[in-house]
């Protein structure tokens, strides 16, 4: 029998489609579509990881300010020019540090009140006419359940002027504004992911197009449905892999040089503000966990993904 020689056996692989050749991997990743849906791969897990990030920035910062409110009141003494001023915020401050529950009474001086008005009139304005309240602020004891009603009861026959404000409305309108921010991450996370999917399943329906003469030969040679799905699985995890690193890694850079910009410009008033808003612009451990987490997940759809649409194909085309 005459055996082939080296030039049939080149022959014969030349014959073959170029993906079945030897060292040829089924599905090639470094492919300009390949390049093209890793680079789609990347910027929608960008955004992704931002809008996480986002999300947990905004859970951070509704803590804090929760937090922080929560455990505050507040008594305002509004002018008056039939009563003493100075007189009703002495009065209000002994009645607070009479209440049980109340750990301190600050009254706010009035320098450092009309200094709060500056980021909305301006500086070097003559407040001295307008009727500025006067603060009294006073700080609950932990676990502590004060009186409020009784107190600001009395509080208000004794000194007809002033208000007592315990936070309650600030504490629901910021736990709204967080959980809508929070659910709109969230929601934006879903949209970026369910695009990322359906750019892994057009992908793959054009992988599968390409590489329809290298199933059928596949089939030939008695490979199964699922040694093609692997194949193909495979290397869209490694796509997936690839796009959300890079993705991901540039979500964390942008996100801690956020941050680097926010603590070096702090001096600035509107750096102040926005500190005063975001807290320290810091997602911690628990937000690059999320950013990770999204680019693992979109990896995760790529291969998932990539499966079932090839499964899906090879049904069709039994």
């Amino acid at each position: 029998m005459h055996e082939p020689d080296g030039h049939e056996h080149e022959h014969e692989e030349r014959a073959l489609p170029s993906n079945l050749r030897r060292d040829q991997p089924l599905v090639p990743v470094d492919s300009v579509a390949g390049r093209a849906l890793m680079a789609v791969i990347a910027i929608l897990t960008f955004l992704a990881a931002l809008s996480a990030g986002a999300a947990v920035l905004a859970a951070r910062a509704s803590e804090q300010w929760r937090g922080a409110v929560a455990n505050e009141m507040t008594i305002q003494i509004r002018p008056d020019s039939r009563r003493d001023t100075q007189s009703d915020v002495a009065r209000a401050v002994a009645m607070a540090q009479a209440v049980d529950g109340i750990e301190a009474v600050r009254a706010v001086p009035k320098a450092e009140s009309d200094k709060l008005l500056e980021p909305w009139l301006g500086t070097g304005l003559d407040l001295v006419e307008l009727p500025v309240p006067r603060l009294i602020v006073l700080k609950l004891k932990s676990n502590a359940s004060p009186d409020l009603a009784s107190f600001g009861a009395a509080l208000r026959r004794e000194l007809p002027t002033a208000i007592l404000d315990d936070h309650r409305l600030w504490v629901r309108r910021l736990s709204t504004m967080a959980s809508t921010i929070i659910l709109s991450g969230t929601v934006v996370v879903l949209l970026v992911l369910t695009a990322a999917a359906l750019a892994v399943a057009f992908a793959t329906r054009g992988a599968m197009a390409g590489s329809r003469d290298s199933v059928e030969v596949l089939h030939l040679v008695g490979a199964n449905d699922a040694f093609i799905a692997r194949e193909f699985q495979s290397r869209f995890v490694r796509l997936g892999l690839r796009g959300g690193a890079i993705g991901g890694l540039a979500a964390i850079v942008v996100i801690a040089l956020l941050g680097w910009l926010a603590s070096s410009l702090s001096a600035a008033p509107e750096a102040e503000q926005l500190q005063a808003l975001f807290g320290a612009f810091e997602i911690g451990w628990s937000g690059y966990a999320a950013v990770i987490l999204v680019a693992t997940v979109v990896a995760a759809i790529a291969g998932l993904v990539s499966r079932f649409t090839v499964r899906h194909y090879l049904r069709i085309l039994a």
